[in-house]
């Protein structure tokens, strides 16, 4: 059985075809970065017209390059996300599944993220404890199978990426600033500042980060005044990062040990981050597993896998689902599979 997986929740155009027997056959990705940069952060319109004008030829050049005809499925990201680009990416994936006669499955983004350690050679395997993490959600979800899922705690503000691109801009960083300022503070002395960690010594396993950000903000504007910005910026970056990933591995092994997982998956854009994945690889005393870093930000290999083991529910649908913003609470569990 081929999947081919269409992804357009935000500002990347991802294409992939996945095989129930040989898993990933081939990807693509298309990154808008270059155009939202100027305006600081996405544009919604703009990410739409882009995903029109990419999309089909990105899956032309893929089924082309792969040998494949027409593929069996056809899975496409449904929300949550901006709605003019999933409605792209649900228009393409219907119009293509009625023209192929082929079953369409709407899958949910954030299922994506929390399957994308599916496509690796040493997939976790059910139950486990999922901690999905990118610039719009901070999720901790006890993941039993497939589509049996608990939200144990979201972000009460910002999400973690939101988080690191703000403080990114605080220190003048260019967008996307997440990935420049986990650069930058490799160069820093992350005990120069105590910063809060939000929340880590509280019940429960929601998350918050604005606290955080507001002292950021606070030793920004001090630095700025006395005139030595530029020799605090790393450790501005540094301390920052360490008290988000102190926070985040924090909860997410307090929710494992509550309940009773032995498996850690950590998955989404902040997924990447290197201290993250280290710290919580050596205070974990269970397995941790981890999309490959290409997959941790949004892409079609994890819709058309998580499509895939969600055939049972496809058919060529005669509507295009968007929703702007869906609950993993609200998936069921496959009849099947």
């Amino acid at each position: 059985m081929m999947t081919l997986g269409i992804e357009t929740s935000c500002d990347e155009t991802g294409v992939a075809l996945f095989s129930s027997e040989f898993g990933l056959v081939a990807h693509a990705l298309h990154s808008q970065v270059d155009l939202h940069a100027v305006y600081g952060g996405v544009v919604p319109e703009i990410a739409s017209r882009d995903h029109i004008r990419m999309l089909l030829p990105l899956i032309q050049q893929l089924m082309s390059d792969a040998g494949i005809d027409k593929p069996d499925a056809i899975a496409y990201t449904a929300g949550p996300g901006l709605t003019g680009a999933l409605m792209v990416g649900g228009g393409m994936a219907n119009g293509l599944g009625m023209a192929w006669d082929c079953p369409v499955v709407a899958v949910h983004h954030m299922e994506g993220h929390l399957l994308a350690p599916m496509l690796e050679e040493n997939p976790p395997k059910f139950p486990f404890l999922a901690l999905l993490v990118s610039g719009g959600h901070t999720l901790l979800i006890a993941v039993r199978k497939l589509g049996d899922y608990t939200v144990l705690g979201t972000t009460l503000d910002d999400a973690a990426g939101e988080a690191f691109d703000k403080t990114a801009k605080l220190l003048g960083l260019a967008y996307p600033g997440g990935p420049l300022l986990a650069s930058l503070a490799e160069t820093g002395d992350e005990k120069a500042y105590a910063f809060p960690r939000p929340m880590l010594n509280k019940p429960g396993f929601d998350f918050s980060f604005s606290g955080l950000k507001t002292a950021v903000m606070l030793e920004v504007r001090k630095a700025e005044a006395a005139g030595d910005i530029d020799s605090r910026r790393a450790d501005i970056a540094a301390s920052f990062q360490r008290a988000a990933v102190d926070t985040l591995v924090g909860k997410a092994i307090k929710a494992a040990h509550a309940e009773g997982l032995t498996r850690i998956v950590v998955a989404g854009g902040v997924g990447a981050n290197r201290l993250l994945r280290s710290e919580i690889a050596e205070r974990f005393s269970g397995e941790v597993f981890y999309p490959r870093f290409e997959f941790c930000t949004d892409n079609g290999a994890m819709i058309a896998a998580a499509g895939a083991l969600r055939l049972s529910d496809g058919r060529a649908a005669t509507e295009i689902k968007a929703e702007a913003r869906w609950s993993l609470d609200t998936l069921r569990v496959p009849t099947t599979g």
